[in-house]
């Protein structure tokens, strides 16, 4: 199979049916395929949780206030979380990838914004969702993140689908043209801090 060129895609792709007859891929009925997310995991520190219990709060201000807008997610919670995690320096070096436009009709709504990538390394793909007004979930950019991951370099290859409220995990294995979802994980719970398990998938992924 021939890796998609994303770099000249001006749109994302959003549409999985589509994905899957131009991407020659499809979901996986295997349960053994994605264990990756599934306990156990790493442990966290307690200055982790505390950083992680702030980052949710820090989230949610911003959310109640409305001040959730393009570029606001990345800045106010992707990078602290991965500052938390030690992902940012050596031997991991963060970088930007690609972007796409997305337009999506959701009823009488039109959904604009931005899909950005970003590596950890070569496995680990990072996919933040910026979108001017609330309504756009992550599954919608579940089609424009395999398109990425099938350009990845290595296989399998893993990737985080966030809002900054929601966070999916996907696995995608090159050789047997297969993917596989993990449970959403989200920061709109009345109790608990879904960024603990989120973090901790992330400190397993960096070390498969």
């Amino acid at each position: 199979m021939t890796p998609m060129a994303t770099l000249g895609i001006t749109k994302a792709i959003t549409n999985l049916t589509e994905a899957h007859v131009r991407l020659g891929i499809s979901p996986t009925s295997d349960v053994t395929f994605f264990t990756e997310w599934k306990a156990p995991l790493p442990t966290l520190t307690a200055p982790e949780k505390a950083k992680l219990e702030h980052l949710k709060q820090r989230y949610l201000y911003y959310a109640d206030s409305g001040a959730i807008t393009e570029g606001t997610v990345n800045l106010i919670l992707l990078s602290p979380l991965l500052e938390t995690l030690g992902f940012i320096d050596s031997p991991y070096q963060v970088r930007g990838e690609k972007y796409v436009r997305f337009e999506i009709e959701d009823g009488d709504t039109q959904l604009d914004g931005l899909i950005d990538a970003l590596i950890v390394n070569d496995r680990l793909w990072l996919i933040v969702i910026e979108s001017k007004r609330y309504g756009f979930s992550v599954r919608q950019a579940i089609p424009q993140t395999l398109a990425y991951m099938v350009s990845a370099p290595i296989s399998p290859v893993f990737a985080l689908i966030t809002t900054g409220e929601d966070y999916l995990f996907i696995k995608f294995d090159r050789d047997l043209a297969h993917y596989a979802l993990s449970d959403k994980f989200t920061l709109s719970t009345a109790e608990g801090n879904e960024l603990y398990p989120v973090a901790q998938i992330l400190k397993q992924l960096v070390s498969v």
